[in-house]
């Protein structure tokens, strides 16, 4: 019994000591809450707002057929020769895969002739002007250390056969 007794008067003497510290603890809070200032930056006012007409009228429907026949249109004898000498010639390697599937990663000068380094699924292939690669028939026309240009024959939304230009731009990591 004496133990109980004892027990009691020291938690007693506890929970009276804890309300002391809570007086002390909200009288420390209260003197922070008077020395801290806050200090809150004013907004700036908003800018004016102009409104631009809109100039998109005019221009040409990304959509339309004379968007899609951007490129130089072949007339009938044109492009039956040409699509004839395509279909005659051998195909070449590269003409087997998509130029999306193909990345540039270098380029490179021997003998005076400009080369160009493609990644084509993990294999590297050296290429030179006058060379084809891509779906479309795509004859490489010009080689600089950035960019490989190239003259491809597609179908417009029309049907019609025409040449487009495409290029290859070096790419920093090949993927």
């Amino acid at each position: 019994m004496n133990q109980r007794w004892i027990a009691s008067l020291c938690l007693l003497a506890c929970l009276g000591a804890c309300s002391s510290d809570d007086d002390e603890l909200k009288a420390w809070m209260d003197q922070q809450k008077q020395e801290v200032k806050p200090s809150v930056e004013p907004i700036a006012a908003p800018k004016k707002f102009t409104p631009q007409a809109y100039t998109g009228l005019g221009a040409v429907d990304p959509f339309g057929a004379q968007k899609m026949s951007s490129g130089n249109k072949l007339d009938a004898n044109q492009s039956g020769a040409m699509l004839a000498s395509e279909a005659k010639r051998r195909k070449e390697p590269l003409e087997a895969f998509p130029l999306d599937g193909m990345v540039m990663v270098g380029s490179m000068t021997r003998d005076k002739r400009q080369y160009a380094i493609l990644k084509v699924e993990a294999l590297l292939h050296y290429v030179k002007v006058g060379e084809y690669l891509g779906l479309n028939y795509g004859k490489i026309t010009k080689i600089t250390e950035t960019e490989i240009t190239l003259r491809e024959i597609v179908q417009d939304a029309a049907g019609e056969w025409i040449e487009r230009n495409s290029t290859l731009q070096l790419q920093e990591t090949a993927r």
